[in-house]
């Protein structure tokens, strides 16, 4: 596959040209080691094309990201799927659509919902163990969907931050059988679509998706793509993205989407299924000690306490041996593996697992008694994320109304959405998670 973006910029890095234009490091790096990298960061100079009214290299390379996912049209971010969230909402918008979402959202949707003054219905999984993961109940989202009398979106996150997956074919099927869009935050899925059973949200019916290259592909971090199944959709992309995005995007962001093209042609569905053998042996070789959650394969999500182990103490101990988590609280640990890891990176999982488990306390095996309810909503998410606002301590919140929300990311997960009143079991919530301070209505 061709990669018009890279050859641009190597070719560009190479050829001398002095800089008379931005940025202003003119291609020299503060540290040798850096060197290549500086070279390659540029801006819109002649033949370089601009991502928001592509016409040249990064079209072309858009158009080869769009023919390997078989999407009637993909753009690129350079700021994250934060961006193209911003983007599918602002459509939604443009449309005046009602937005039903599924709670276990990331704070850039509930931002994003404040930037553009949504009125958003949520729908709340059915949680077992905490905010991270939920089962969707489909009969509550048809109710949702069908007593609707406006136009209507569903939002969903699949996978979620463990990893498990939505049935997103049914989703489909429910949302546009009531004349709704089904909207995808696909951050943790980019390399779905080339699992030997395809389950990319695009693939599975929905209308927009949004993919994080970096999380789940060889890719920097920042870039994600935004894929549509709606040709309609396809000469606005561009537009809307361009309400939110900066100016000045990422030329070797940019450089490294184009490159994961090359990647996913060449080289990712052999890739995968080697992983997928390793992290079958892995959870295999654990399956006697550890409970690990239903997800797709590349999230190893360790139910820490339902095991019997403290899942920060087990996190800090895989850190002293040369492992760095993905997230960890005191019941789950979500480690992250990629279709580029190899046989090694497992041999080091698996040693420094064994021998954390051996240090690891020992405790009664517990699951996080966990009873979430919508709290009662006060305000919209814009009237209360733009008001006046302080911090106070969760500890005397109860009965203040959540302004901006204060979660840390990962997993950046609201427990009360803007504009709710915090209850007595919201604070509980906080509590559970370590969270001791809220942003609240002054």
């Amino acid at each position: 596959m061709n990669t018009p973006v890279y050859d641009f910029l190597k070719k560009y890095a190479q050829s001398g040209t002095l800089r008379c234009h931005m940025p202003a490091h003119k291609g020299i790096a503060p540290v040798s080691v850096l060197s290549e990298m500086y070279s390659f960061d540029i801006t819109e100079i002649s033949g370089a094309d601009s991502l928001f009214e592509a016409t040249g290299i990064i079209a072309q390379s858009e158009k080869n990201m769009s023919g390997l996912y078989a999407t009637a049209g993909t753009v690129y971010s350079a700021g994250g799927s934060t961006l193209c969230i911003q983007t599918m909402l602002y459509i939604m918008k443009s449309e005046n659509r009602k937005i039903f979402a599924i709670r276990n959202v990331h704070r850039a949707f509930l931002n994003a919902v404040a930037l553009l003054d949504l009125d958003v219905e949520w729908i709340l999984p059915e949680y077992k163990t905490g905010i991270l993961s939920g089962n969707i109940n489909i009969t509550d989202v048809e109710n949702a969907l069908k007593n609707c009398d406006v136009p209507s979106a569903l939002y969903v996150t699949s996978p979620d931050y463990t990893g498990k997956t939505a049935d997103i074919s049914v989703l489909a099927e429910i949302c546009h059988k009531y004349n709704a869009r089904l909207i995808i935050d696909n951050a943790h899925g980019a390399h779905l679509k080339f699992l030997d059973n395809d389950i990319h949200p695009i693939t599975l019916g929905a209308d927009l998706c949004c993919d994080s290259a970096h999380k789940m592909l060889p890719a920097l971090t920042g870039s994600a793509m935004l894929h549509t199944s709606v040709p309609e959709y396809v000469p606005i992309l561009k537009q809307a993205m361009n309400m939110f995005g900066s100016t000045s995007p990422s030329y070797l962001i940019m450089m490294s989407l184009d490159l994961c093209n090359k990647y996913i042609e060449e080289s990712i569905k052999s890739d995968i299924e080697s992983n997928i053998r390793y992290i079958d042996s892995f959870r295999w070789d654990f399956s006697d000690r550890l409970i690990f959650s239903e997800s797709e394969p590349f999230h190893i999500t360790i139910k820490a306490s339902e095991s019997g182990y403290n899942g920060n103490e087990l996190a800090d101990l895989l850190r002293r041996y040369g492992v760095e988590c993905e997230y960890s609280d005191s019941s789950v640990i979500v480690l992250l593996m990629s279709p580029v890891c190899t046989g090694c990176d497992y041999d080091i999982l698996y040693n420094a697992l064994s021998e954390s488990l051996k240090l690891c306390h020992k405790i009664p095996p517990y699951t996080m008694d966990f009873r979430p309810e919508l709290p009662e909503r006060v305000m919209s998410v814009h009237d209360a994320v733009f008001s006046e606002c302080e911090t106070i301590s969760v500890e005397n919140a109860v009965g203040r109304i959540c302004a901006s929300v204060k979660v840390p990311c990962p997993p950046a997960i609201p427990i009360v959405a803007s504009g709710e009143r915090i209850d007595k079991n919201s604070v509980n919530i906080f509590r559970k998670y370590g969270i001791s301070e809220v942003i609240v209505v002054k």
